[in-house]
């Protein structure tokens, strides 16, 4: 028996406010535990929530950008359930009446066009965190992050292989980003994924026993732990065994799945409408405010490039895959209307000095007007492309000018006619077998003659004028 794989995927996306959803606490990363609390994330008695608009209005955006149904009443409820880093033993959510819902995310897989189906984007408050010590001395509880928004986005059932679940998370991820409604950072949890994925016999219509998948926090792990989780349950079920509803953890270490806990249903939760917080009324003339502040999303953008500019798909993909560098990129081209060549730069030299540096684009020591510079003196051929390459590094480190640079470096290229004309002569005197092989149709030999020139001028020759002056003499 052959089986079909069902997979949809719920993220909790941490949200870029300030504060926490229900109280004024902080929301930084990395302070000292339990050092933003408050008796309303604290869980104490007689504490009262008062609702975040910012994390609302976060909300209604991301989920217009997701072509969702913006409810114009939307409610808060008490989800229960007890464990340590939930202090008030419920976690504020939404269960009925969420803020968004009927949405979808158009994706290409593999060349091949796919449409997820979005049921639903709800708010909520964030949990604790237990930490367990190393020499089994025991655990801790650090509620900094408590009461910290989330926006949960939950799929339908519509992806069937890892690839599609890793190519809606890197769309929804940017998507979240351009919006600059969450930072996407999955190593800090500001991203959280979290697969549910069950088997049934092809053909089947009936669903078949839902696992869900924790603790992921790379792209690569989702990969490699719903690979590893659709190899389990096929043995299983091959086997005649049965499969078991509930959560297991990924253990990178071991590149296997392990259970967690049973799974629970919705009912276990007990959900009720919060008593402390009164529905919730949206206007339609708030969200077409909102909807008024979404700039292009990265899809639209990636098209636009490649349209536009004449990009291919590859690199308007990586480019668009950050607002900051797409941004960047534009700013480039407003100053130099070479988009492929900057294209081919910022792909290259550029992002790799950010990312052995640790820096992000918008920290860049190199900001748009000094980047052309150097880029224009390797388009007029005061330098060859290669020499900006290798001079890029020492131009990153340093705030001096790209000209400046290349006169320290005597990296000027030589581009005199006359000089160039007596280099290829002596090269055509020096190689007579090579410029006979040519003169009888092996044109491919051309290229040993250039290399042999460039070699000569140690590499300051201009190619492109010495390339040229090859074919002109040997005409």
């Amino acid at each position: 028996m052959t089986f079909e794989t069902v997979i949809g995927v719920e993220v909790h996306a941490q949200l870029r406010t300030a504060s926490k959803m229900f109280c004024g606490c902080a929301t930084a990363f990395g302070l000292p535990a339990n050092t933003q609390t408050c008796p309303v994330c604290l869980g104490l008695p007689g504490a009262l929530p008062v609702i975040n608009a910012r994390a609302v209005a976060m909300a209604v955006r991301t989920g217009l950008a997701l072509r969702c149904d913006v409810r114009p009443v939307t409610q808060f409820a008490r989800k229960n359930y007890f464990y340590p880093d939930l202090p008030k033993g419920y976690q504020i959510s939404q269960y009925d009446l969420p803020v968004c819902e009927h949405g979808r995310m158009d994706l290409t897989v593999n060349g091949a066009a796919k449409t997820v189906s979005i049921r639903r984007a709800h708010l909520e408050e964030d949990a604790g965190k237990v930490m367990h010590e190393s020499d089994g001395g025991g655990s801790v509880v650090d509620l900094n992050r408590a009461g910290t928004p989330l926006l949960e986005i939950v799929t339908g059932p519509d992806l069937r292989t890892a690839e599609e679940v890793v190519a809606y998370l890197k769309a929804l991820r940017d998507v979240l980003m351009y919006l600059d409604v969450c930072d996407g950072n999955m190593e800090q949890g500001s991203l959280r994924c979290e697969p549910n994925l069950s088997l049934r016999p092809e053909g089947s219509n009936t669903f078949g026993t839902k696992v869900e998948l924790k603790n992921i926090n790379s792209f690569k792990f989702v990969k490699d732990a719903v690979t590893y989780e659709i190899e389990r349950q096929t043995r299983v079920l091959a086997e005649g065994g049965t499969v078991q509803q509930e959560t297991r953890l990924w253990d990178s270490a071991d590149g296997r799945t392990v259970v967690m806990r049973r799974k629970e249903d919705a009912h276990d939760y007990r959900y009720f409408p919060d008593p402390d917080l009164v529905p919730l009324s949206i206007s339609e003339g708030w969200i077409e405010e909102l909807r008024a502040t979404i700039r292009e999303l990265p899809d639209d953008r990636r098209r636009r490039f490649m349209r536009d500019y004449g990009l291919p798909a590859a690199d308007a993909g990586v480019l668009t895959g950050s607002r900051a560098l797409a941004d960047y990129f534009e700013h480039c081209v407003a100053l130099f209307a070479e988009p492929a060549m900057i294209s081919h730069f910022l792909l290259g030299p550029f992002l790799r000095e950010l990312n052995q540096s640790g820096v992000t684009v918008d920290s860049s020591p190199v900001p748009p007007e000094r980047l052309v510079e150097l880029l224009k003196l390797a388009h007029d051929g005061t330098i060859s492309l290669n020499a900006a390459r290798e001079l890029f590094p020492e131009f990153y480190a340093t705030t001096t000018s790209a000209a400046q640079l290349v006169e320290e470096k005597g990296l000027r290229q030589l581009s005199d006619d006359g000089a160039l004309r007596e280099l290829v002569t002596d090269v055509i005197e020096a190689h007579a077998a090579q410029v006979a092989q040519y003169r009888g149709g092996k044109e491919g030999v051309l290229g040993f003659l250039v290399g042999q020139a460039m070699k000569r001028s140690g590499g300051k020759a201009n190619p492109q004028k010495v390339h040229a002056l090859f074919k002109t003499l040997l005409s």
